[in-house]
């Protein structure tokens, strides 16, 4: 770590103990192949826990690294490839609080998970097998576990709450980044980053602090299910915004689930969309001087596109929160939908709450990953570690946004510093259209408002799926999804 600090070192040391016992990296190193269009590629894993060093000054002197933190990394690397040719991507998911299993084994790595699919879930014990898409034919790959996810820790005698926020995360992962690229001779390499969810957040992020911060400047930024504006999300009382940038998704759900009958999705998505734009948001900034036609009409509206009932369109005044969404619109069935992915249904407990117990889309998947990543790390990549691997935790919460005390998150503007900064930044975003939790129409409103040049906006390119949070979990947006990365890659190595 960077930041400096005045404590006394020779404290923490006698807590630590002597220098010999001082944590170090547990890394394991290992060699594999795999066989992608008939072309074997030899590579190279190593996997382990790199110690987070800390800057100390002790009355204005310095006074030698402390270590703060062990992070768990998975990188992989192609055997005999140009160091200064072959791009390197740096993978992390979201949550808070997610380690980078879902990237790891469901879409980019060399191995993947079988977690089956709606409707076909994947028994128990499930299985591993070779992902012939995967990212590794066109770039190395370090999977990066924030501090508190995976096997990350903070060392003994550090608190793990200084890495639970915004800042702490971005500085810790942005040093295991610059650590890697290194200790590995990677600076002259295409540099690229992929995040999921909140992982965009963190990418938006490092994009600039890793420019301010060591002049690390990105080839390129792979945003999967992205969130770059929490206003677009945030459901309290007196933002509309959400409410209107979720309807698109709402409408695309009804439709999956067949409240829009032979319609094509494209006519759908169109007709809310437009509703969306103009229309709607009108109708909520008008509150109660709405005529009585002109709620009636936004009421009718409304419901036809989400399936809802009218009556439960006006009995909660045209303002749909969408977990109380995926909650009613079939309650009629006796069913909930999911959050993560609405293509998933399933049972709750009763069938009168308003908000589900649980999401049927988080529970089809975390048992396969979890078995699954479990398994590798010890039978494949010959890592043994005692601590539980947190798949997903709650131990970050909760989740410091100090930085943005009095306004709310958003690295859009972070973001944009970085593609003003740097003009050859490509930024790919992946959109699902049946994400619930961080719809595609949001993250489209939150694009159309980045702050820079007209000619920047060539630099993104969108991509949409058929299916929701972790859209690579429906085989035919796996493999298309696995291409386009691809490509996005190869563009944007400028070798």
């Amino acid at each position: 770590m960077t930041d400096k600090d005045n404590g006394d070192e020779k404290a923490v040391k006698d807590d630590l103990g002597d220098e010999k016992d001082l944590p170090a990296d547990d890394l394991v190193t290992t060699q594999h192949s795999i066989t992608v269009k008939r072309r074997k590629l030899n590579y190279t894993t190593t996997t382990g826990r790199v110690v987070l060093r800390q800057e100390v000054l002790t009355e204005g002197k310095f006074d030698g690294h402390l270590p703060k933190a062990e992070v768990f990394v998975t990188a992989y690397t192609l055997d005999g490839a140009d160091p200064a040719k072959r791009p390197v991507t740096f993978a992390f998911n979201g949550g808070p609080g997610s380690s980078s299993v879902w990237l790891h084994l469901g879409l980019l790595g060399p191995r993947r998970v079988l977690s089956g699919d709606v409707g076909a879930l994947t028994p128990p014990p499930y299985d591993l097998v070779d992902n012939a898409e995967t990212l590794l034919a066109h770039s190395d790959l370090v999977f990066i576990d924030p501090v508190s996810t995976g096997y990350s820790r903070a060392v003994k005698g550090e608190k793990p709450g200084e890495y639970h926020g915004f800042q702490g995360d971005l500085e810790s992962v942005g040093e295991v980044i610059r650590l890697w690229t290194s200790r590995n001779g990677r600076w002259m390499s295409p540099k690229f980053l992929a995040g999921e969810s909140y992982g965009t957040t963190r990418a938006a992020g490092l994009a600039e602090y890793l420019q301010n911060r060591y002049g690390m400047y990105l080839n390129g930024l792979m945003l999967i299910s992205s969130v770059l504006d929490f206003a677009t999300l945030d459901f309290s009382e007196g933002n509309d915004l959400p409410h209107t940038l979720f309807m698109p998704t709402y409408a695309a759900i009804a439709h999956y689930h067949g409240l829009h009958g032979s319609r094509p999705l494209e006519d759908v998505l169109a007709e809310a969309e437009e509703f969306a734009s103009r229309d709607y948001p009108w109708a909520l900034a008008r509150g109660n001087r709405l005529s009585t036609e002109e709620r009636a009409d936004a009421v009718a509206r409304l419901a036809r596109l989400t399936g809802l009932s009218e009556d439960y369109v006006d009995r909660v005044n045209l303002r749909i929160e969408h977990v109380r969404f995926f909650t009613e619109l079939l309650r009629s069935e006796r069913k909930v939908v999911g959050r993560l992915d609405s293509r998933f249904s399933g049972p709750d407990a009763d069938y009168g709450r308003e908000h589900f117990s649980e999401d049927p889309s988080y529970s089809a998947i975390l048992g396969p990953y979890t078995a699954a990543l479990n398994h590798y790390v010890r039978a494949e990549l010959e890592y043994e570690n005692d601590l539980p691997y947190e798949i997903l935790t709650v131990n970050v919460r909760p989740w410091s946004y100090k930085e943005f005390e009095g306004v709310h998150v958003t690295v859009a503007n972070k973001l944009s510093a970085a593609m003003r900064a740097n003009p050859h930044l490509r930024v790919h975003i992946a959109y699902g259209y049946l994400d619930g939790a961080t719809p595609y129409y949001a993250a489209e409103h939150v694009v159309a408002h980045l702050q820079i040049p007209e000619e920047s906006h060539a630099n993104i390119e969108a991509a949409y799926y058929p299916a929701g949070h972790m859209m690579y979990v429906h085989e035919p947006s796996r493999v298309q999804q696995s291409k386009d990365l691809a490509e996005f890659v190869q563009s944007a190595s400028n070798r």
